[in-house]
């Protein structure tokens, strides 16, 4: 048995080091990896749309399995609602990320533009002509613009309030008093009675140009009661002018019908966006992350449902209600902050931090070796102690015991160093010791071969007796 303890129990204690060591290397190496896979999933936002099987449902739908199959950012989880205004107040109340709804109605104080889903256009039409049953209102006179609608009924396609309150805006910005005008309302899926009832004398519909129900209903109202006749909305201007949520547009002629040219020529109106909206606390990474992917799939959407081909960039270089979302307005003006512009501190943090760690772990390395680091102060201490004892040597067996010594404490001082238990300074040191102990034994084994002397004669102790 060595004299500075077993080996053995060196060896058990660099075993147990290591093991601490390699837990704590996985525990890191873990902990970066969940952090790696958090920050590598793709973000799953919310979005409020109804009511169910409508056009907005169908595309929002559309546009969840398409980012689903192409989208390693962003996922979308639909919410049907009863309608937009539900949606809205979904949106309001923060139980949604994104919500689908028409700029003219209540928007949340904090709702900001992403999208513009499409552009609903307002197409106002009286009839040329009509049954017998109409004969008496005839010879009323016939409606040519939107004045002659007073003491007058209008049929509203569409049973939301948005769209009685955007008539009595342009019959106002026309100069005609709302309260002169009588309106009744008709669901989408009444389109066959609106044509049927006698006591209209006007139409209203809101909707896309390629609207199936305007189109319908303009067909309808043309077999029933004549021609339709557009009516020109000529204070469009004024209107988008005092209103951010409503713009300026024109029904191109033909648009509705070929032959016979359903309008004949262009007609003015005024438009509203259906929009994508989010709230403005949404970070301007994920708004944009959903901006760039939804232009990226929309012809995949238009696959699917061809009502996606209305999606278009909202407008930036003008005042818009709802505003539209930093994060979006980064992507279209190409102001969006580059990688490193957004992660710049962080990646400081993190050269910091690595640099912390990388002092603690020596800090912790040279901790977890302080008892091979004292056993090999104590290894150098007993060669000098060797080297000493090797001037009093009687013989050669006396040497050879020495030697032998010394060669197991290289052994366990060199497993130490391959382990990384003891530093290459430490290594110097002892080799110093070492050529010590080489000199004195090369001395003393001339000295024995050289003859006897006084001292060999008469010898003190040997290095076995002072054991």
């Amino acid at each position: 048995m060595s004299p500075y303890g077993p080996v053995r129990s060196a060896h058990d204690r660099r075993q147990r080091r290591l093991l601490i060591v390699l837990a704590l290397g996985f525990a890191v190496f873990g902990a970066a990896a969940a952090a790696l896979f958090y920050v590598l999933q793709p973000e799953t936002l919310r979005i409020a749309v109804g009511p169910a099987g409508s056009d907005d449902h169908q595309v929002v739908e559309a546009m969840a399995e398409a980012f689903g199959e192409e989208s390693r950012t962003v996922r979308l989880s639909p919410i049907t609602t009863g309608g937009a205004a539900e949606s809205l107040a979904l949106l309001g109340a923060g139980k949604t990320d994104l919500a689908i709804g028409r700029g003219d109605l209540g928007m949340p104080a904090d709702a900001q533009t992403l999208a513009v889903l499409r552009k609903n256009y307002v197409v106002l039409w009286s009839l040329s002509g009509g049954s017998r049953k109409d004969s008496k209102k005839k010879a009323a006179g016939k409606i040519g613009e939107i004045a002659d609608l007073a003491g007058r009924k209008v049929g509203i396609i569409g049973r939301t309030g948005a769209n009685l309150a955007l008539l009595r805006t342009v019959l106002v910005a026309s100069g005609v008093g709302p309260d002169n005008v009588a309106t009744v309302q008709f669901g989408t899926e009444e389109i066959e009675k609106l044509a049927q009832d006698a006591t209209l004398d006007a139409y209203l519909a809101v909707g896309p140009l390629d609207s199936k129900v305007t189109s319908a209903a303009i067909a309808a109202t043309s077999r029933s009661r004549g021609a339709p006749k557009f009516l020109p909305v000529e204070a469009s201007e004024a209107i988008a002018l005092r209103n951010a949520r409503y713009e300026a547009e024109e029904i191109p002629g033909s648009v509705f019908n070929a032959k016979p040219a359903w309008p004949e020529d262009k007609v003015e109106t005024i438009s509203v966006n259906h929009l994508i909206l989010a709230r403005n606390e949404l970070s301007e990474a994920k708004a944009a992350a959903f901006y760039r992917q939804l232009f990226a799939v929309r012809d995949a959407i238009t696959q699917r449902v061809a009502g996606a081909a209305h999606i278009t960039k909202p407008e930036t270089e003008k005042e818009a209600e709802p505003s539209v979302h930093r994060g979006a307005a980064a992507v279209i003006n190409g102001t969006e902050r580059t990688f490193l512009d957004k992660y710049s501190d962080y990646f400081w943090f993190a050269l910091l931090l690595l640099s912390g760690i990388g002092s603690a772990a020596a800090w912790l390395r040279r901790y977890l070796n302080r008892d091979e680091r004292d056993d090999n102060t104590r290894h150098r201490n007993r060669i000098l102690a060797v080297v000493s004892d090797l001037r009093n040597a009687g013989s050669e067996q006396d040497i050879l015991t020495s030697q032998h010594e010394v060669d197991a404490i290289i052994g366990e001082t060199l497993k130490c160093y391959d382990e990384g238990a003891i530093e290459q300074d430490d290594l110097t040191a002892f080799g110093l010791v070492l050529e010590l102990f080489d000199h004195a034994v090369a001395e003393r084994r001339a000295a024995l071969q050289s003859g006897p002397t006084d001292q060999a004669r008469s010898p003190g102790p040997t290095i076995a007796s002072r054991r």
